[in-house]
């Protein structure tokens, strides 16, 4: 009976103490893959990341297009790194701070393509850091199972990420040109000719093929990440530059030629706008005492009947 007693002792004391701490801050951890991501139903409102806009659509080798919106989590140190294939990378501090840091490090936007070769996945317009966005680089590399091996931050707010997958495992896996729509490999088939009959340059030939990699969705053209201007919009009027100035001056010259067609539609004469209100029409008298004189038209449009 004693000896029971001792033994139920001695498994209470074990429990009490907990799990040992020893080497913690390089912990490493590869978690199973998961399909919640940024939009974890499980997690409050509150707690939920707002990402700054949508993914771009699913591209590239069509053998990836299976690990759309699959998740794959990576512990180092004291923060998780959370990468969902063609949406988002995260970043979540493991720690019982109440202030704990959790952020967005970039949302899925195109490929890196170098030499006929999908090199990279590019996640971009996450979270604000300082005075740009932070984003991070997915490398595909050949592995034995599909899993996040490594995350680090070469530089500030720019992250490199490295994912395994027996997806990429075949030499002609991550090739561009076989994935490409048969109009576009004609394209190019063209482009390749011209540059060899000295059609084009070199530098004329990267521009046009970078043209075809957006024409497809693998690139996105420059300027597409900023919102366009609402036609009428106040704020896309403004003067700061020589080429906002020319297109204002086009637009109130047209408006200037239609208020002259107008005027004529109704038999009403337009004076130049270089008259002056001195120059006042022939026969222009003063009204009668007693009605008060009618406005005058502004200098520009001023028309007499």
């Amino acid at each position: 009976m004693v000896a029971r007693l001792a033994l139920v002792l001695l498994l209470l004391a074990v429990a009490a103490r907990g799990p040992a701490c020893a080497g913690a801050a390089k912990m490493k951890v590869v978690e199973e893959p998961n399909t919640f991501g940024l939009n974890n139903p499980f997690l409050p409102q509150t707690s939920r990341l707002q990402p700054k806009r949508e993914p771009s659509p699913v591209s590239g080798p069509a053998q990836l297009s299976g690990l759309s919106g699959k998740c794959f989590s990576l512990v180092e140190s004291t923060y998780k790194y959370e990468l969902c294939l063609f949406h988002n990378v995260t970043q979540h501090e493991q720690t019982f701070r109440w202030n704990a840091y959790s952020g967005v490090l970039g949302i899925w936007q195109e490929w890196e393509i170098a030499n006929n070769t999908f090199v990279a996945m590019w996640m971009r317009d996450g979270d604000s850091c300082r005075s740009r966005s932070r984003q991070s680089k997915v490398e595909l590399t050949c592995g034995k199972h599909n899993r996040l091996a490594h995350v680090s931050e070469p530089s500030t707010c720019v992250y490199a990420l490295t994912f395994e997958t027996p997806l990429v495992c075949h030499p002609h896996s991550l090739l561009v040109y076989p994935v490409l729509p048969e109009p576009l490999q004609r394209r190019w088939d063209q482009l390749e000719q011209d540059l060899a009959d000295e059609l084009i340059t070199p530098q004329g030939y990267e521009k046009l093929l970078r043209a075809l990699f957006e024409d497809a969705g693998y690139l996105k053209t420059p300027g597409e990440k900023e919102p366009a201007q609402q036609e009428g919009d106040p704020k896309g009027q403004g003067l700061e530059t020589l080429e906002n100035c020319r297109k204002a001056h086009e637009e109130l010259s047209k408006e200037t030629r239609r208020l002259k067609s107008l005027l004529s539609q109704h038999g009403i004469l337009y004076t130049s706008p270089t008259e002056t209100l001195s120059s006042e029409p022939v026969g222009h008298r003063a009204p009668p005492a007693g009605i008060p004189e009618q406005p005058r038209a502004e200098p520009g449009l001023r028309a007499t009947v």
